[in-house]
């Protein structure tokens, strides 16, 4: 049973970097051809696609948040961590990481709990 988990501070100040790492157990995060994704849930709003690192570390940004977005990974902790530079009050939010599989056509098929992130001075 593959399990993530997110970590990392629940409040920024605008304009710095939010960094957050999830944890992957019961399984690699090298493992053709899972992709370890990033979702974000504003307030009220539905679920918005940031990112994914693939099994072979390319990664793959949203066009709109590609300038300020960077996911890397460190495979020997099965972790990979989202980078989210110059935040703005609008990147409050619930933040979930998750898998993206190859199952029935692609779908996310593990998510982490999420974690909630406040943007604020």
């Amino acid at each position: 049973q593959v399990q993530l988990q997110e970590s990392g501070p629940g409040l920024v100040k605008p304009s710095q970097t939010l960094s957050l790492t999830c944890t992957v157990s019961g399984g690699s995060i090298t493992t053709n051809y899972y992709y370890w994704s990033w979702v974000r849930q504003p307030p009220g709003k539905g679920l918005e696609w940031i990112g994914h690192i693939a099994y072979s570390g390319s990664t793959y940004y949203s066009p709109s948040l590609k300038s300020r977005t960077s996911i890397s990974r460190d495979t020997s902790k099965k972790q990979f961590t989202l980078h989210l530079h110059s935040v703005t009050p609008e990147a409050t939010g619930m933040y979930y990481c998750a898998r993206w599989a190859p199952i029935g056509g692609w779908t996310y098929d593990y998510w982490g709990q999420g974690t909630q992130v406040t943007v604020s001075s």
